[in-house]
């Protein structure tokens, strides 16, 4: 049985009292004993403040990115081991922004998973399409591409310590939402990508949905029998959303 993920990755969101605020609602909030497992992923200047408001409590700590490269001469960028010393048990790696934003190409993201697994960080592997590979009928090959281009230089069971998460690029932030059948679909053919190398690790692979997720869909999006959670971008900057997004995933 895989046990849900919650993610908040929270972008470029946030002071230090406003993450205060966020974290003691969180913790507040969150039943004593949880059916799911759940982390928050700061920008990295707050990493630390927000590692220690965390405490000791059954939220991990995340980060948004990480080098590629261990050391040296790469301003602005932080390597896996300085998240992993600052308490990352997590890292997002080939995010959708990232993707189109900054360029990263699925070679560079393939990178970017290795770093993070050579420091024991639990990289959150982010796929997925643009509303222009979707409408061309693309989806499949290119969330293929993407999950190929890591499994092809990762061990063969780098992704039992790894996350899956499907970004539809088309629904974040556009107002427009893939249906919970829509979800399924793909989840349900990363699961059979990963099945053709390991059917046993492919099993146990959790794999999240990232497309807007809100307290009002989530639910339904999680009852789907290939949706483990959620990688959850707004709603989990207001501590009563995410709260209620947790609680879809208790109750599946």
């Amino acid at each position: 049985m895989r046990r849900p993920f919650i993610a908040g990755n929270w972008k470029m969101h946030g002071s230090r009292a406003e993450n205060a605020e966020l974290i003691e609602g969180l913790l507040l909030g969150l039943p004593a004993q949880t059916h799911f497992d759940i982390a928050v992923c700061p920008p990295n200047v707050y990493l630390w403040e927000v590692g220690r408001l965390l405490k000791d409590s059954i939220v991990k700590l995340g980060a948004q990115s990480v080098c590629a490269e261990a050391i040296g001469a790469f301003t602005g960028e932080a390597s896996a081991a300085m998240l992993k010393d600052v308490g990352c048990t997590y890292v997002i790696v080939g995010h959708s922004e990232r993707r189109t934003i900054y360029r990263e190409d699925d070679a560079l993201v393939a990178r970017k998973f290795l770093a993070a697994q050579s420091q024991g960080l639990i990289p959150i592997l982010c796929v997925g399409e643009t509303l222009e590979e979707r409408e061309k009928g693309q989806t499949m090959q290119v969330v293929s591409r993407q999950l190929k281009a890591v499994l092809d230089v990762a061990a063969p069971g780098a992704l039992q310590q790894a996350v899956l998460a499907y970004e539809p690029v088309w629904a974040i932030g556009t107002g427009k939402n893939a249906t919970p059948a829509q979800a399924q679909e793909v989840h349900a053919h990363i699961r059979a990508e990963v099945a053709a190398r390991d059917a046993n690790i492919a099993a146990g692979l959790r794999v999240l949905y990232g497309g807007s997720v809100k307290a009002g869909n989530a639910k339904e999006i999680f009852a789907m029998p290939d949706v483990d959670g959620g990688l959850i971008g707004g709603a989990s900057l207001k501590a009563d959303e995410f709260l209620k997004i947790c609680a879809a995933a208790q109750s599946h």
